[in-house]
């Protein structure tokens, strides 16, 4: 399974809000400095996880953003679930476009289908939290000092 650019930069989005904390701000441009990415890719990425209520705007001068909840209840899973387009992980998952000649008599669908559920449970299990465990590394490689 193989996420997309979108979900890849959500999460990372995430784990850079959470090591910063919720008291401090940052800025997209901070976010794509750090991890060498465009700008442009993250603006979007950020919108939307401000619509699923995961980071919070504020807006003005000295603005930024922030998680918006603990990370302790941001599930990796459903982050996963809203960032990803589909999981159509082989042609006959989708049914508006499924041509597959063998599909009625296949058991491979049913088999990545389980295959594709403990993969979501497993990413259930972690939370950002979870993810971010090693926060002083983890600033140490963004290039942040850490909190005092």
């Amino acid at each position: 399974m193989r996420l997309t650019v979108y979900t890849d930069y959500s999460l990372r989005v995430l784990m850079y809000l959470g090591v910063r904390g919720q008291d401090h701000l940052a800025t997209i441009q901070e976010i794509a400095d750090t991890y060498q990415i465009s700008k442009n890719h993250l603006m979007k990425v950020t919108y939307d996880l401000g619509k699923y209520g995961y980071i919070e705007t504020i807006r003005g001068r000295g603005g930024g953003i922030r998680l918006a909840i603990d990370p302790q209840e941001i599930v990796i899973g459903e982050v996963v679930r809203k960032t990803e387009e589909d999981f159509h992980i082989v042609e006959c998952f989708n049914p508006e476009n499924n041509l597959c000649r063998i599909a009625p008599e296949c058991r491979l669908k049913n088999a990545l289908y389980e295959a594709l559920q403990a993969y979501l449970k497993v990413l259930d299990s972690y939370t950002l939290e979870d993810v971010i465990h090693s926060k002083t590394s983890l600033m140490q490689l963004f290039g942040l000092e850490e909190k005092e």
